[in-house]
């Protein structure tokens, strides 16, 4: 079966996903409208500006259209600004977007001396360490009790999953490294073959 993966395609780093999941043999498109989900075994939320990837989401319809997605039991991997969109609270009074995370999420939470930087992680879930580039990235604060813990950098949570939805503080993409990208593929096989996933 051919797994069919959606780049929400409003704001970010969409090329770049849509690249690292077609070098791991899952068919990708970008997502421009609400009716493409229908076709798609899972979805990935892009890095970008979480503001304006909320207004652009609201204005074109996906915020109910995405919750019932997930609500489908079909998989969301939100990476960077999408890890913002996934979240159920937003620090500084923001108010969510997608909320169908139970974490607590801090915009631009590694400050101005590390803005951008380049590192290696242990991802639970991944034999082996992954290549990570953090850009002016959030970090979660917290999170539920149905949240499992990925990944930790100097003590603070940059990758979750609850269920069928991933994230991370950072851009997978922007790597050559393509093994998170793999993780959620493998989330949405597991899905379509259990009946949620692509009609």
């Amino acid at each position: 079966m051919t797994i069919h993966i959606g780049v929400l395609a409003l704001q970010g780093a969409v090329e770049e996903h849509i690249r690292s999941l077609r070098r791991i043999g899952a068919e990708a498109v970008p997502v421009k409208r609400v009716e493409q989900l229908g076709e798609l075994h899972g979805l990935v939320i892009p890095g970008g500006e979480s503001t304006t990837i909320g207004k652009l989401m609201r204005k074109y319809g996906f915020i109910e259209a995405i919750r019932r997605f997930a609500a489908d039991g079909k998989p969301i991997f939100g990476t960077c600004a999408g890890l913002i969109v996934l979240a159920k609270r937003i620090e500084g009074g923001e108010e969510p977007h997608l909320g169908l995370m139970d974490m607590t999420v801090v915009r631009n939470a590694f400050g101005r001396q590390r803005e951008s930087f380049e590192t290696d992680l242990e991802v639970a879930g991944i034999d082996r360490p992954i290549r990570a580039v953090f850009i002016r990235a959030p970090l979660i604060k917290e999170v539920g009790p149905g949240v499992e813990v990925l990944s930790v950098y100097r003590g603070e949570i940059v990758a979750a999953r609850q269920g069928r939805l991933l994230a991370c503080s950072f851009h997978p993409e922007l790597t050559d490294d393509s093994a998170l990208h793999a993780y959620f593929v493998a989330m949405a096989e597991e899905a379509a073959a259990s009946g949620s996933g692509a009609k």
